[in-house]
């Protein structure tokens, strides 16, 4: 099918162009006027073989993800079909590479492939609970409400990255100044101290022998530092890429001190959210722990949410293998044996996740604050170095001038 370049207007006369398929220019005008808008000029598109080579690198943000979710869900409430729907989604995504992945998928549905299995073919937007929770809810007629919940699911994620960002800015911030100022004073300071006191006899102190000779050895070996650099940063993504490796790193993540707790904290989060939403979807309870398990980021976790898997298979309850793990706390195995007792597993797994989010909530919130005395102890060591190396040769030599 032709794709056909188009300027339209919206009801609220705003001028909107791209891109459309259909069979020809007419077709083209009418679907443009089908889904409220009025066609200023529509004509065929050159055919492309490839698209801006920068775009091919680009990735679909969340944020794309999120609007896409949001609109296509309001589309829906409205009584919109599914196509027309997407069809006025791709006309006002601003993403070049997330519009001809709407395109994709409309063609795919056009040619008599379901939604959720259109989804499936592009798991670098769509990961895999997206795509089975829309499965689901194409089986059940429930696609309203879960493009309404993956929306929710999505914000929440995207406010809890922003508030991490928000919350370790400054100290990045402070510490990557720091670093700066100590570079231009080993590299562009030292060497003039170093020609004024090489007039002079008098023995330099430790800490300014110390920054001389890392000026030297930055001056003359600044390779050396970069090719170190770039193999430690290859080692250690080769080494976290191994089966080993992303194990010991894993489990790292999880036992660090301040960062391992909110790290748990936001793991159970989305466990035990997207295992609610994914039961009150119509998902089986197998498929749920295998998308959960896939999607964890975690191996440990990963490993954990597999036991439990294997205990449903069996015939018995999720409480008991996680009561026997200890990555899942009290307070998550309470409420889900209490969930199996009482037929309610979905919502006492939607209470822990609200604990949750409310804990993790508060420690993002204070995380500069966890961080601050780490910050101060580098921050000091750092300054009294420079101020020693700098201010100690100079009382020397004053005490050398005195008569």
């Amino acid at each position: 099918m032709p794709n056909f370049k188009y300027k339209a207007r919206d009801k609220f006369a705003r001028l909107a162009s791209g891109t459309i398929s259909a069979e020809n220019k007419e077709a083209a005008g009418k679907k443009l006027h089908d889904m409220g808008y009025l066609p200023i000029s529509v004509s065929e598109a050159a055919i492309q073989q490839a698209g801006n080579i920068f775009d091919r690198f680009s990735r679909v943000s969340q944020q794309d993800l999120n609007v896409f979710t949001r609109q296509l869900f309001v589309l829906q409430k409205a009584g919109l079909p599914l196509l027309s729907g997407l069809e006025a989604v791709a006309l006002q995504t601003e993403s070049q590479r997330f519009k001809r992945v709407i395109e994709e998928v409309i063609n795919d549905i056009r040619s008599g492939t379901s939604f959720s299995v259109s989804l499936k073919s592009h798991p670098e937007v769509f990961n895999g609970v997206y795509v089975n929770m829309i499965k689901a809810g194409e089986a059940g007629g429930l696609l309203k409400d879960v493009l309404e919940r993956l929306s929710q699911l999505i914000e929440q994620e995207m406010n809890t990255r922003a508030q991490i960002k928000a919350a370790t800015r400054y100290p990045m911030i402070a510490f990557f100044t720091l670093c700066v100022g100590f570079t231009v004073l080993i590299v562009f300071v030292i060497p003039r101290f170093v020609a004024l006191y090489a007039q002079f006899n008098a023995q330099l102190p430790l800490p300014t022998r110390i920054l001389i000779g890392a000026n030297r050895f930055v001056t003359k070996f600044w390779y050396v530092i970069i090719l170190s650099g770039s193999f430690l940063a290859w080692g250690f993504f080769k080494f976290i890429n191994s089966k080993d490796g992303r194990r010991i790193w894993d489990d790292f993540k999880l036992k660090v001190p301040v960062f391992g707790s909110l790290v748990t904290m936001l793991t159970m989060s989305s466990f035990a959210k997207v295992t609610s939403i994914l039961m009150k979807s119509g998902v089986p309870i197998l498929d749920i722990l295998d998308l959960t398990a896939s999607t964890s980021g975690n191996v440990i976790i990963k490993e954990a949410i597999l036991n439990i898997k294997e205990s449903v298979a069996q015939g018995k309850g999720m409480s008991e293998p996680m009561r026997a793990l200890p990555i899942f706390p009290p307070i998550v195995v309470q409420m889900v044996a209490i969930g199996e007792q009482t037929g309610k597993v979905d919502e006492l797994l939607l209470s822990v996740a609200d604990y949750y989010d409310r804990e993790s909530g508060y420690m993002i919130k204070n995380l500069s604050t966890y961080i601050e005395p780490i910050l101060i102890l580098v921050l000091g060591v750092m300054v009294l170095i420079m101020a020693l190396g700098i201010f100690m040769p100079m009382w020397n030599l004053i005490r050398v001038f005195k008569p």
